[in-house]
């Protein structure tokens, strides 16, 4: 049996060692990471607490506000403090449970995209059905499967990165990520490697067919309407989904198509950071500036805060 050293601790090696662009890549993750809680706090927040915001739409979106602010809360907290305070180490439990948290929420948001593209066929192609189709115990018990199915997938896969040994404790990375970590595992990673490929292809694919397909079907209906005011009105209803479907797809595609092996990791770094800061930043954005009945909701939410008495 080989004798490896068993490493309680990992360093990361973060993005750049350069001091003064590490003060402005700090200003620039402190500013969207407080963007991305303010935003998706207010979201969850309007949902729970406005009557206009209890249709299956906006419990979806409520719990896709909770996914990106735990995702974008895994990956940039700790980066921020590592920068803040020049302390770059991580223990191994700690960097596990990273590991897992992050992929737990990432995979689980593609799962919650696909099911809110159902939620919008349902909106545009049976309207008159849509409050019994689409009624809180199945809206339950989709968020539900989007969980479990989560779960499936990623245990079996992580359950074999426990077993890993390494070789070495520098991760190139700003956070515990797969692909690093196996670049300095001594252990053979071949069925790993496979795994990852594998899960990566079924959930990416398997989500992004079940977009497709509705947004097909949604678009095609939406040209048959009459009147161009209703194609607008239909259209609206489906078009901050669209937006924050096409970065999420977009910037994952743009990762797998790799570059050259010398530039592969910096440039997935630099993805990385977009997923991870900016998306959770844009999309409470996104959802709220292109919808009057949220932009209402706020509204409304403020008054009551600034003006209880009125109240």
């Amino acid at each position: 049996m080989n004798n490896h050293t068993v490493f309680t601790t990992f360093i990361l090696l973060g993005l750049t060692e350069d001091p003064q662009l590490q003060i402005l890549i700090f200003m620039f993750l402190l500013i969207t990471y407080v963007l991305s809680v303010i935003g998706n706090v207010t979201i969850i927040l309007l949902t729970l607490v406005d009557s206009h915001l209890k249709t299956a739409m906006y419990f979806l979106l409520q719990n896709f506000a909770f996914l990106e602010l735990s995702f974008t809360s895994a990956c940039i907290s700790r980066f921020l403090y590592s920068i803040s305070t020049g302390d770059r180490t991580i223990t191994y439990n700690a960097c596990m449970s990273q590991l897992f948290l992050v992929y737990l929420f990432a995979v689980a948001e593609f799962f919650l995209l696909a099911v809110m593209s159902y939620d919008r066929y349902v909106a545009i192609l049976k309207p008159l059905h849509y409050m019994t189709i689409m009624d809180p115990k199945t809206c339950k018990i989709l968020i539900f499967g989007c969980w479990m199915t989560t779960l499936l997938t990623l245990l079996p896969l992580l359950s074999l990165v426990l077993e890993l040994e390494f070789c070495d404790s520098v991760i190139d990375h700003f956070y515990c990520d797969i692909n690093p970590l196996l670049q300095i595992s001594c252990t053979d990673t071949w069925l790993i490697e496979q795994m990852v490929i594998g899960c990566s292809v079924v959930v990416f694919i398997m989500t992004l067919v079940c977009v497709v397909l509705s947004y097909i079907y949604i678009i095609r209906t939406i040209l048959r309407l009459p009147s161009a005011q209703q194609r607008k009105k239909a259209f609206s209803t489906c078009s901050s989904h669209i937006i924050v479907v096409s970065i999420a797809y977009g910037s994952c595609i743009f990762v797998y198509i790799k570059p050259s092996a010398k530039d592969e990791m910096a440039v997935n770094k630099g993805v990385t950071i977009l997923n991870t800061s900016v998306s959770p930043m844009l999309n409470p954005f996104i959802y709220t500036l292109r919808n009057k009945v949220v932009k209402q909701a706020f509204s409304d939410f403020m008054k009551r805060i600034l003006l209880p008495s009125k109240h």
